[in-house]
């Protein structure tokens, strides 16, 4: 599906201006293509979107570099497990000093539906293991994320469910719902966290 241009989401890039979006997942092949790693696959879809790729190793972390609408990026996937990916978070903000409100973390929710897309400015985990081990690590709730939903099977432990890999039908619905996110995000950048809320938690 391509990319639907929203205009009202340009801004004028600043020279100056970080933003790093953080992509959770568990690494390696096993785990590639799970509902776990809807994260890390949604910016892996934001980077490919924008010409962006992975090339670098950095605080445990697989990062791509560059610029999206205009501004400085930094794209990170950790590459510890999802339990232990605040040990990949904190260096990487400490190292470029950077303000808590150009962080954004992208993950996957069980409680929302297959596909849907939520930002939210801050809160707590709501139970997910990566959310709460980069909060342990910065020591605060208050960083932004966008929460792609990956539903939830009534008859399968959630442990187990999240590890499943998505249906060729559920692909085409995480496709779409990647595409979205990609814009949100670009909307992030540009506009800040409660622009892209109110655009895109409708």
């Amino acid at each position: 599906m391509g990319r639907v241009p929203q205009a009202h989401c340009n801004a004028e890039a600043r020279e100056d201006e970080l933003r790093i979006i953080v992509g959770l997942g568990n690494p390696g092949p096993k785990y590639a293509g799970t509902r776990h790693n809807a994260g890390s696959q949604g910016v892996e879809h934001l980077a490919r979107s924008n010409g962006l790729r992975f090339q670098r190793m950095r605080f445990k972390s697989s990062i791509a570099e560059g610029r999206i609408a205009g501004i400085r990026v930094v794209l990170a996937k950790p590459l510890t497990f999802m339990n232990l990916c605040g040990q990949a978070v904190g260096p990487l903000v400490r190292w470029h000093h950077l303000n808590l409100d150009d962080l954004l973390v992208v993950y996957d929710d069980l409680d929302l539906p297959l596909g849907l897309i939520r930002l939210r400015a801050g809160g707590g985990s709501g139970g997910h293991k990566g959310i709460e081990s980069i909060i342990t690590t910065l020591g605060t709730r208050d960083f932004p994320r966008l929460r792609i939903g990956i539903g939830r099977s009534l008859g399968d432990d959630p442990a187990d469910y999240v590890l499943h890999r998505f249906t060729y039908d559920e692909m085409i619905v995480m496709e779409s719902a990647y595409a979205r996110a990609s814009q949100a995000l670009e909307c992030y950048l540009t506009q800040g966290i409660a622009t892209a809320m109110n655009e895109y938690n409708g």
